[in-house]
């Protein structure tokens, strides 16, 4: 029995799919996802982002497909991208079908209302001669206009429903690569939608807070909807919506995930609020580490704790840890006091050993690969 088990989070048990090389659901990571706001017909413009994004983390990248040009365009930006990417469609058939022969990986569409049934068998059936998945996007403030005449105004019921209603089109064409989204911009409506989908099918699960706002707001809208829900072991794959650079959203999206231990990248670190026992500039000293550590994927945590009353007990749970004093700083390795360091050199000091630690978990990676082909 662990001695943490209040930390343990219990995945919802979903059926896994694929977007392109990209697992979702099942045992997969919990993957990120962005989306593109350059015109699509730009190349160059949206490929600027999406390289963006993936060098922040993303796993899957969103491009808007609203016309024949977009799509035209897609095919050139499929090539030159090193994520797949989901081709968002909305109303028009054609769109979805020439998504999927340009190298989409994925369709998000709306069965509902690409149109009659003979068009639904047209994008389906393009979908699986392309290896698309499909993700059906329910939005509340997109529902369709019986439902809203049935339940008043857009709910968690009116929701599922509407998910449910189109999950079943694509099910009665024989198609069940798909994940589902229930978003709306209140996070009350969109957890209840979420929580009541997730009972009501296996599917995968895209969450999202849509429209969530700027940066920080976004954030925060975001962190409480995705997190309660993530917590409760519900989602599969996340994009956090923000008025804000695509590569914002994707690092929010891991923040959130590395807070919840669902998933790790980059370096984390823990930092005090800062007080009058600060040995020195706390906040300065956070901020200047946060940008000359980006460059580092590896998992590695650091403390960074102004003083000895928690800077000793932060870091035994950390890699490395620095806590503030009388003229030079305590540095701690694996939990332990390790050396000294001047004030001077301490940001510095401190970059060079997150690079070193960084560097020798990835070799340890690579030992453990190499060890396993020749054992196997």
């Amino acid at each position: 029995m662990s001695i943490r088990e209040y930390r343990q989070i219990m995945r919802r048990k979903s059926r896994k799919i694929f977007v392109g090389p990209v697992a979702v659901g099942g045992d997969a990571p919990i993957s990120v996802q962005t989306m593109t706001n350059a015109l699509t017909t730009d190349v160059q413009a949206t490929l600027d982002q999406i390289h963006r994004a993936a060098a922040a983390g993303a796993d899957i990248v969103r491009v808007s497909c609203p016309d024949e040009e977009s799509t035209a365009a897609l095919r050139h930006i499929v090539r030159g991208s090193p994520v797949p990417l989901v081709a968002d469609i909305h109303f028009h058939y054609r769109r979805a079908i020439e998504a999927a022969e340009a190298g989409a990986a994925c369709l998000r569409i709306n069965p509902g209302n690409i149109g009659s049934d003979d068009r639904v068998r047209e994008v389906v059936k393009a979908a699986k001669d392309h290896g698309c998945s499909i993700r059906i996007g329910v939005n509340a403030g997109s529902l369709e206009r019986d439902l809203l005449e049935r339940y008043g105004e857009p709910c968690p019921g009116a929701m599922v429903e509407s998910a449910l209603r189109h999950l079943r089109i694509l099910e009665d064409n024989d198609f069940f690569e798909t994940k589902i989204s229930v978003k709306a911009s209140d996070v009350f409506l969109a957890v209840a939608a979420y929580q009541e989908l997730a009972d009501a099918c296996d599917y995968p699960l895209h969450l999202g807070i849509t429209e969530a706002g700027a940066l920080r707001t976004g954030t925060v809208k975001s962190s409480i909807g995705l997190g309660m829900l993530l917590w409760s072991g519900i989602g599969d794959t996340i994009r956090v919506s923000l008025s804000a650079p695509v590569e914002e959203e994707v690092r929010v999206g891991f923040d959130i995930l590395k807070a919840l231990d669902l998933r790790h990248r980059g370096v984390r670190i823990v930092s005090c609020p800062s007080c009058a026992r600060q040995g020195f500039d706390v906040i300065r000293t956070v901020e200047i580490l946060e940008q000359r550590l980006a460059h580092i994927n590896t998992p590695v945590s650091l403390s960074i704790i102004g003083c000895v009353v928690n800077g000793p007990g932060e870091a035994r749970e950390t890699d490395i840890g620095l806590t503030g004093g009388k003229g030079n700083h305590m540095v701690y390795v694996a939990g332990q006091q390790d050396h000294k360091i001047d004030p001077d050199r301490m940001i510095d000091h401190l970059v060079e050993m997150v690079e070193k630690r960084a560097a020798a978990i990835e070799a340890e990676k690579a030992d453990g690969g190499q060890e396993s082909m020749v054992t196997g």
